[in-house]
């Protein structure tokens, strides 16, 4: 069982550089590194559930008990795949997410009003970082039944959108001008009501990781340049 174990680690690590080494010099794309992870934790269960099974058969009683239950097995089957449903549902559906792809490593996605970043893709959970550092684990089985809005799909682009709150009185078209003023950068007038007026300021950042430092570079400019025009008492979001 040691040796089962140790095998399993050293082969996983060969992979993990041959993968680390593809990377440097191909450039894996995210379908190709989700894919691997998949298939370097196969391999590891594998050779560990194989080393396990080779080191109980060595125990006489074990050996007998286990031609036991070869005779009763379409019993044992049922049992077994009632008790490890749950279980083995996650297993399969990580490894049809890991073929058919509609969730990558890196990608940006929403699951039930949580919208952060594919982390990791596990036979059993995918991991996705939240915009707040937190961690949302969700069994793949969830994944495979559940709508699921991938915003990196197609394009790994993420457009970022940056509210800025004015006065009623205030010089919407000075403001939408100075907001506008950055190449790449589409802004509007999004809200009127009463209590002021929202402009809304789009951009395009490179990646989902990325778009986080973009949102908050663009309030800090954007605020300060509305400042020094005499448009005050503004917020950003």
């Amino acid at each position: 069982m040691v040796l089962a174990i140790v095998v399993a680690e050293l082969v996983d690590r060969v992979l993990a550089r041959r993968g680390d080494r593809a990377q440097e010099t191909l450039g894996l794309s995210a379908v190709a590194d989700t894919r691997l992870r998949l298939i370097r934790r196969l391999v590891f269960a594998t050779i560990v559930v194989l080393g396990i099974g080779f080191a109980l058969i060595q125990f006489p009683s074990v050996k007998r008990l286990a031609t036991g239950v070869l005779a009763s097995s379409a019993v044992l089957g049922l049992v077994v795949g009632f008790a490890a449903r749950q279980t083995l549902a996650n297993g399969v559906a990580g490894i049809l997410l890991a073929v058919t792809q509609p969730i990558r490593i890196g990608d940006l996605v929403t699951i039930e009003e949580e919208t952060g970043e594919v982390e990791d893709v596990r036979l059993t959970y995918t991991y996705i970082r939240l915009d707040d550092g937190r961690r949302l684990i969700v069994p793949n089985e969830t994944l495979a039944s559940i709508s699921i809005e991938n915003h990196t799909l197609v394009d790994p682009r993420v457009q970022v959108e940056v509210s800025v709150w004015l006065r009623p009185d205030a010089d919407l078209d000075r403001a939408l001008e100075l907001l506008a003023s950055e190449e790449g950068v589409e802004a509007s007038v999004a809200e009127v009501d009463k209590e002021g007026v929202r402009l809304s300021a789009r951009a395009w950042a490179d990646n989902a990781h990325e778009r986080g430092r973009l949102a908050a570079r663009l309030r800090q400019v954007w605020l300060r340049r509305l400042r020094e025009e005499g448009l005050s008492s503004v917020e950003a979001s």
